[in-house]
């Protein structure tokens, strides 16, 4: 494990206002994050679920395009109850969420702590997102003939599975969304900074229902950001710590030896969801799928309680990270309720990789 340098909890759920008076916030966590004129930007998901218990029904809440908020109560008896999250309709075998989540914008001048937090937050409104949008990852991408816009990619979850989709904005106030770039299911997608070899590129983790192999993280190519093509597996999970699920945690980041991409791995746990932990990978410059070094281990398990007690135990899910010179600052989702913030020294983290 790495050294923490600094840690600390930026945001709880009972920091945050809850969007309809018929829902509450359970969790504040998963941001995007990127260094914007001289402080942290931050793109947090909020989950929310209806305030109103009903004794042997469970509510499930959506936003119908056009139609607002609505939630469907559906008896306790017909549903199969997968984890806090998530539940199956005995029935048809579909699955829904117990939850909705949108993201709203969080400003910080040090990075170390929330200095305000927008009125403007972004909502579900297409087909695609009726059950919630999740998980934004922020990238500036450099380069010939490209604007000041900041892109991210977000989960997009509908009756139509678990898809990622594109947006951008110059100001954070006003986004444009692209659609669907990668469809169900699909999760994990992070944009590299700068084109490689003339096109972008772009992490991703296909999470098929057949599993004829461990969970892998996936390489991907376009020349429009929209369109993706030249699909290659390039990493999968080597420990236990990484044999339940794995994916991509922060954008990379260029440094001197290569491209640095922190990750998440899931543990596999017979009862429950498991343990998340970060890692991390080192790749070539010039060609990615090329790996040039790993960690032993992970570098980060949950350890803190705002890490271990929360919406779902255990889990520390890495999203952003901001380069501060000899220091790196990591924004993670702690426990699928709150946000954290891990500084490391860079070279902590570059000597750990071989």
């Amino acid at each position: 494990m790495l050294d923490r340098k600094f840690n600390a909890c930026l945001m709880r759920p009972e920091d945050v206002s809850p969007s309809d008076d018929a829902l509450e916030v359970v969790g504040t966590f998963n941001p995007g994050a990127l260094a914007v004129d001289g402080e942290v930007v931050l793109l947090v998901r909020v989950a929310e679920r209806p305030r109103e218990r009903r004794d042997a029904f469970t509510a499930l809440p959506r936003r119908e395009p056009g139609a607002g908020l609505a939630i469907d109560w559906v008896a306790n008896e017909e549903l199969t109850f997968i984890d806090p999250r998530v539940v199956e309709i005995k029935a048809t075998g579909d699955i829904r969420l117990t939850f909705i989540s949108h993201i709203l914008v969080a400003r910080s001048k040090n990075g170390r702590s929330i200095d305000s937090v927008s009125a403007t937050r972004f909502f579900p409104q297409e087909d695609c997102e009726t059950y919630g949008v999740e998980d934004p990852r922020i990238t500036r991408i450099q380069g010939p003939g490209l604007g000041d816009e900041y892109h991210f990619t977000y989960v997009a979850v509908s009756k139509h599975g678990a898809g990622t989709a594109l947006a951008s904005t110059a100001d954070f106030d006003r986004f444009e969304r692209h659609g669907i770039v990668f469809p169900p299911e699909n999760k994990d997608v992070l944009l590299f900074p700068e084109r490689i070899g003339g096109e972008y590129a772009a992490f991703h983790r296909p999470n098929p229902a057949t599993h004829f192999t461990p969970p892998e993280m996936w390489l991907a190519y376009s020349s429009d950001l929209i369109h993706w093509g030249r699909h290659e597996p390039f990493h999968g999970g080597a420990g236990a710590w990484e044999s339940g699920r794995i994916g991509g945690g922060c954008p990379p980041m260029r440094t001197e030896r290569g491209w640095l991409e922190i990750y998440h791995g899931n543990e596999r746990s017979a009862t429950g969801v498991g343990v998340y932990s970060a890692g991390a990978v080192l790749l070539d410059i010039e060609n990615p799928q090329r790996v040039l070094g790993r960690t032993d281990g992970p570098i980060m398990v949950p350890e803190a309680d705002f890490e271990r007690e929360g919406f779902v135990a255990d889990v520390v899910f890495p999203t952003g990270l901001v380069d501060r010179g000899d220091v790196l600052q990591v924004y993670y989702g702690a426990a699928d309720a709150n946000v954290g913030v891990v500084e490391w020294a860079k070279a902590d983290l570059l000597a750990a990789l071989h």
